[in-house]
């Protein structure tokens, strides 16, 4: 009988911990299956307001606070624009100071907890950018799509497409120049977004189901006079772009591909998304076997074996070691594996999906170059 006993909690033990095992497992994959569109990535850290004074900021003292650009700096309520370090300032040791450019909304004051976001402007084209757009509403497969539609003289249309932790805000960055080139500009909020439907199981898929609103978006410009798109998309977005320009029934409309730290790996991500939640080491396989259950999503394999990754059209990539959150390894690769097609722009210092920020310039010249013989 102790013998029984004994295997009996020996065996309840053993499944208690592979239950526990799960269910961590499953926690850990929420950072990325259930990232919030315009909530910062775990990988993101939150900074501490010290005080503020005309034109500067100062912060807590991180390798965030210190990367060279222009960011957004949000916060609970609040958004604001941070320039570069200010040098020659007085301040201590453990903090920063930045120039402040302006505060879009909200107050900040010393002691609020905020963080760096690539979403320079708040709002529409419009009130963001003085720029004259209208709201349309993209036909997709679960229901309309939201989209800011900025209109252009040129034939060639350029389709934005946000990714994690992002809203097509983010698409505002670039309007701006875009609009100087007369490209008219659709920017996309997709499933899961304020707005759009919701995902049937209110997941994140990595590009995966997301690709078909993409393609929605394709199949929306075709039917309203565009000749041919461009795809321009972020993280995730990318990702969908790529899907789309391989997928669509409609890719022979692509003409072209920007990618801004596409997401080549979502296991990668996972896992990256998940250790900055401090999942323990042994536990990240957990999480990604749980993110692959619940949301169906393919290993990395199967997309490089299905040619989901082989760009058939020009293609320019922005991306560089900084990246946290989608490792540029892979966009390396693809650079020197397709030269002919694939350009790598290289962005040291940059976080995850804010290549423009750190070198807006540099950034803008590079698609003007990559544009012009496309339009």
């Amino acid at each position: 009988m102790r013998t029984v006993t004994a295997t009996a909690a020996a065996l309840t033990a053993a499944l208690a911990a592979g239950a526990a095992s799960v269910a961590a497992g499953r926690f850990a994959s929420d950072a990325a299956l259930k990232a919030s569109p315009g909530r910062p990535l775990p990988t993101e850290p939150r900074l501490t307001v010290h005080g503020t004074a005309a034109g500067r900021i100062t912060l807590t003292r991180d390798l965030a606070a210190l990367r060279p650009g222009r960011y957004g700096l949000a916060g609970d309520g609040t958004h604001a624009v941070v320039g570069g370090v200010l040098s020659g300032t007085r301040h201590r040791a453990d903090t920063v100071v930045r120039r402040l450019e302006g505060v879009t909304h909200g107050t900040l004051t010393a002691g609020d907890h905020v963080w760096f976001t690539p979403n320079l402007y708040v709002g529409t084209p419009r009130t963001a950018l003085g720029l004259d757009h209208t709201d349309v509403q993209v036909p997709g497969e679960l229901g309309p799509l939201p989209a800011w539609f900025l209109p252009g003289a040129r034939t060639i249309w350029l389709i934005a497409v946000h990714g994690l932790g992002a809203t097509r805000e983010h698409a505002l960055n670039l309007m701006a120049a875009l609009h100087r080139r007369h490209l008219p500009v659709l920017a996309l909020a997709y499933r899961g977004d304020v707005g759009a439907p919701r995902s049937p199981d209110g997941l994140q898929h990595f590009g995966e189901t997301e690709w078909r609103d993409v393609d929605a978006a394709v199949r929306y410009a075709v039917d309203h006079g565009a000749r041919q798109v461009v795809l321009l998309g972020w993280s995730t977005g990318a990702t969908m772009a790529l899907r789309a320009a391989a997928l669509s029934d409609l890719r022979d409309r692509v003409a072209g591909l920007i990618l801004d730290s596409p997401v080549l790996s979502w296991e990668a991500t996972l896992r990256s998304l998940a250790a900055a939640r401090h999942t323990p080491a042994p536990l990240l396989p957990l999480a990604v076997r749980a993110a692959q259950g619940r949301a169906g999503l393919h290993a990395d394999r199967d997309r490089h074996e299905a040619g989901l990754y082989r760009p058939a059209v020009p293609t320019l990539i922005f991306h560089g070691p900084g990246d946290e959150v989608a490792p540029w390894g892979p966009s390396r690769r693809l650079a020197e594996t397709h030269p002919r097609l694939v350009s790598l722009h290289t962005v040291r210092s940059a976080p995850h999906a804010a290549m423009w920020n750190a070198a807006p310039e540099p950034y803008e010249e590079a698609v003007r170059r990559f544009l012009t013989p496309l339009v």
